[in-house]
């Protein structure tokens, strides 16, 4: 007997669990399965719509004491280097990128045990061996590369890594990783600006960073891109001062599940929409 999966995606929520970026606080996230023929039309529609892809799942957070995650995207034509980002792109020019298909290695596994021993020994991804980091990468129902950095100066070693996927208005930045001990050459921000160097010169109009959380230090930096925008009440918006969105930790700000997944947009996902 022939199956088929059902043309509209079934929406499900996770059970509540501490909160990775403000103490105190639980987290709970709204996903969907990111299957079939339609994959990559579902991942460009929930992208704009502030979802995230994490292999073959379309997430978005949904807590219930709070609305502080906003997805966040940096607007290409709007954007324009600091001072300082300038003296970053300077001090990285030493480095040459390579994009690939969506393909594990040792030496990326490597880097990335390092990167999480330094930087997040204690984060959810602390005990992922090589397998699980292997399908991190390679599980992508999507267009996706890995786009990796190496040190001329240096015998091409790998420096930094960043798996990204091709959206149709942009790419999405979906986990990067470096050398821990290189903190003088700010490699998170340098990746951040040379994908928006690449997504100028495909003529895509967006980076998408995954989320900001205001009052989250580990999140701050995103806001000293100029052209960031976040998706909030339903709509993209320009950043303001990050002050003016401490109204989104009151746990009114969230609207109930079922309205949430009714005020989702879903693309025509029949075969005649393909």
């Amino acid at each position: 007997m022939r199956h088929t999966l059902p043309l509209a995606p079934q929406f499900y929520v996770t059970a509540p669990q501490p909160c990775p970026y403000l103490d105190g606080r639980l987290e709970r996230k709204l996903f969907t399965a990111l299957q079939g023929e339609s994959a990559e039309k579902l991942n460009d529609s929930l992208s704009k719509q502030g979802f995230r892809r994490s292999q073959n799942v379309l997430y978005r957070p949904s807590c219930t004491d709070c609305a502080a995650c906003m997805s966040a995207r940096i607007s290409v034509a709007d954007f324009a280097p600091s001072r300082s980002q300038k003296r970053t792109l300077r001090r990285n020019a030493h480095l040459d990128r390579r994009a690939t298909s969506p393909w594990a290695t040792d030496e990326q596994y490597d880097l990335f045990r390092s990167y999480l021993e330094s930087r997040h020994a204690e984060g959810g991804m602390a005990d992922m061996d090589v397998f699980e980091f292997a399908a991190m990468i390679e599980e992508t129902p999507i267009r996706s590369r890995v786009v990796e950095y190496t040190d001329r100066e240096a015998d091409d070693d790998l420096t930094a890594v960043c798996l990204t996927d091709v959206l149709d208005d942009g790419l999405s930045m979906v986990y990067s990783f470096y050398k821990p001990e290189l903190p003088r050459q700010s490699l998170g921000t340098y990746m951040i600006l040379d994908h928006i160097e690449i997504a100028r010169e495909a003529g895509l109009p967006y980076v998408y960073l995954g989320y900001w959380v205001p009052g989250s230090p580990k999140m701050g930096y995103k806001a000293k891109f100029a052209g960031l925008e976040v998706y909030r009440g339903g709509r993209w918006t320009r950043m303001r001062n990050p002050q003016d969105y401490d109204a989104d930790h009151h746990p009114l700000s969230t609207d109930p599940i079922a309205e949430q997944v009714a005020n989702i947009s879903l693309p025509d996902l029949s075969p005649r929409g393909r």
